[in-house]
């Protein structure tokens, strides 16, 4: 939805609403402003903010370990989005395909997995599998439940973005004698991985969220690694906000890069007044 759109959706509030905002932004400043300095002040009256509990932070073994944790947060991310997105192209395609025998398995597939927990299915494989005879390494047995569960949404992402696309490009590459899977493949699919860029950058946030679920598997990913570090030397407080901290400045390099996608592929804003000049000219109606 372009910014001419959004004009027409929603007014501009006046003086009186302005006003309110303001009020009501202050007010929410300043009862923010005042339980941060609640937690800080008993923060510091329970020795928390002490120098000797925030030095560990700098010394090269710790530092070590947590970019070890970090590293392997990383890995499960990226591994899990290289899976991931080709595994929900394939479940969007086939969701959408003519035959039964590929439709109906991809919708089911796609409902189902979109309704399981993960941690849920993280259990399955840790518990479940073994019961059986299948033992998996703990870095698959966090990374597969996060593609599979992943996969289902990104179907869905894929499947908007096919769904808006004009239906002459369908129609050109059938003209053209080209297949339904071809189509897809060359015409369709790179156009509506164009179109859903931001919202597959920001399900990568989801993706590194996910990784948080290491400690059920006793894999020992950022989050993990800042538990085990503030169990052993009594500094868990300290630990979990660095750790927060970590996950804030990378979620906002995502957020950041997914804005600068949407920026990119979106309507320029001069376009949509364009629009609605052509259409009032064509039909002679605003």
């Amino acid at each position: 939805m372009g910014a001419g759109e959004d004009d027409d959706l929603f007014d501009p509030p006046g003086p009186r609403g302005r006003r309110r905002i303001a009020v009501a932004t202050t007010m929410s400043l300043a009862v923010l402003a005042l339980l941060l300095a609640g937690v800080v002040y008993q923060f510091a009256m329970h020795g928390q903010l002490n120098a000797d509990k925030w030095s560990l932070f700098v010394q090269p073994p710790v530092l070590r370990y947590l970019l070890g944790g970090l590293w392997a947060t990383v890995q499960v991310t990226l591994i899990s989005a290289a899976l991931a997105l080709p595994l929900g192209a394939l479940l969007a395609l086939g969701r959408r395909c003519r035959q039964r025998v590929l439709r109906w398995p991809s919708a089911a597939y796609v409902e189902v997995l979109r309704a399981i927990p993960l941690l849920l299915l993280i259990y399955t494989f840790l518990l479940g599998l073994p019961s059986i005879g299948v033992r998996m390494p703990l870095f698959w047995q966090l990374v597969c439940p996060i593609v599979l569960t992943n996969a289902a949404v990104l179907a869905e992402i894929f499947r908007a973005g096919v769904r808006a696309l004009p239906h002459g490009q369908t129609e050109a590459a059938y003209a053209l004698g080209l297949g339904y899977w071809p189509t897809m493949r060359l015409v369709v699919l790179p156009q509506a991985i164009r179109q859903t860029a931001p919202s597959l950058v920001s399900q990568l946030v989801r993706l590194l969220k996910d990784s948080t679920l290491g400690y059920v598997v006793s894999f020992l990913e950022l989050l993990n690694s800042a538990k085990v570090l503030g169990e052993y030397n009594h500094s868990i407080v300290q630990s979990f906000l660095v750790v927060a901290l970590v996950y804030m400045l990378v979620n906002s390099a995502l957020a950041a890069a997914a804005g600068r996608l949407e920026r990119r592929t979106g309507r320029p804003r001069g376009a949509a007044p364009e629009i609605r000049a052509s259409r009032v000219t064509a039909t002679g109606t605003p």
